[in-house]
């Protein structure tokens, strides 16, 4: 209930001013235990994927905490995970504003915020600040003056910077924000990078005596055809996990909407069925040879575990948790529990 009276008075707001609000407001809230009023607790069922044991499957995407200065708060809310980022090498403003857009009937949301974020320096030096020991993903992705065919020293900048912080890295080629980005999932320009990203990972293990496993973060927008590729370059280059899915570039849903027209990313419910029909077509075709962690549309318990049935490891939740709040990660872990049975 006090997370709904929050929300209603957030989303009186423009979008991004209340996002950064919030995010600047959590590790205080935390340090005096208000994030327990909001309905935070700590959720047990024990889950090993990537070689990593997370203390729960139900984490926190990328996006919402970009330069990880809310690390601690999230991690009090009970999520079993927390990524953060998406990080560039250097700092960008992203792109103009206004870039967010809430659509509260469809509970979903359209952004075109375009990799804004302090640089991969900054992030670090928040996760210095923080007292947060459990699991955490760092996303990275490339700056948006990068060209295309440079985006690999980008990724492999990153990369090096962030592996000693990180339980594991996410590699962001299918956000529709930076030019040229998708094109990263297809074909030579996807196995030119994992095989950058492997060798380098070899690399980095044996520098800092531990393994660090990397996943790759997908679109929804793609041909069964084309998840059958990426799949198969996936397992060539043996990379640890893929998460599945992004937002999407499609409309479907949200029809009629005040802000349907915005360019963008299009995240919540809208995207939850291309989500979970991409997850089950990369179950098929990875064939257990690497985890699938699911994320799109999550907004109550039965969509957690419909992920999970649809060959989902893990889950991770965004615009769902921006509705329904902390009642949605213990709501999706008694889920998945029950499924688990």
């Amino acid at each position: 209930m006090l997370y709904q009276a929050a929300r209603s008075l957030l989303f009186k707001l423009d979008p991004e001013l209340s996002h950064d609000l919030s995010l600047n407001s959590m590790n205080l809230m935390a340090s005096v235990g208000l994030n327990k009023c909001l309905g935070g607790k700590k959720l047990s069922l024990p889950t090993e994927v990537m070689g990593i044991q997370f203390p729960n499957p139900v984490g926190l995407a990328a996006g919402l905490d970009k330069n990880g200065i809310a690390i601690d708060g999230m991690a009090s809310l009970g999520f079993g995970f927390v990524e953060v980022g998406t990080v560039t090498p250097r700092p960008q403003p992203g792109n103009p504003k206004p870039r967010l857009f809430r659509l509260p009937e469809q509970h979903a949301i359209i952004n075109r915020m375009g990799f804004n974020n302090e640089g991969v320096d900054n992030l670090l030096a928040n996760i210095e600040k923080s007292r947060f020991d459990g699991v955490l993903g760092i996303n990275i992705g490339k700056n948006f003056d990068t060209p295309v065919e440079k985006a690999t020293d980008d990724y492999l900048i990153c990369m090096r910077k962030v592996y000693s912080k990180a339980s594991y890295i996410t590699v962001n080629v299918s956000s529709p924000n930076t030019p040229g980005l998708r094109t990263l999932q297809f074909g030579d320009s996807l196995n030119e990078l994992l095989d950058a990203l492997k060798t380098e990972q070899a690399r980095l293990a044996q520098l800092h005596g531990k393994y660090v496993p990397v996943a790759v973060k997908i679109a929804p927008d793609m041909s069964e055809e084309e998840f059958g590729l990426v799949a198969s370059s996936l397992k060539s280059y043996e990379m640890d996990g893929v998460i599945a899915t992004n937002t999407t570039l499609s409309r479907e849903g949200v029809e009629g909407s005040e802000f349907a027209g915005e360019a963008g990313g299009l995240s919540g419910v809208p995207v939850r069925n291309a989500s979970t029909k991409a997850i089950r077509i990369l179950a098929r075709e990875l064939d257990g040879a690497l985890p699938i962690i699911g994320v799109g549309g999550i907004t109550n318990g039965f969509d957690a575990a419909e992920k999970i049935e649809a060959g989902a490891s893990l889950i991770q939740v965004y615009s769902g948790f921006i509705y329904r709040g902390p009642e949605l990660i213990s709501e999706s872990v008694k889920a998945i529990a029950e499924l688990n049975r």
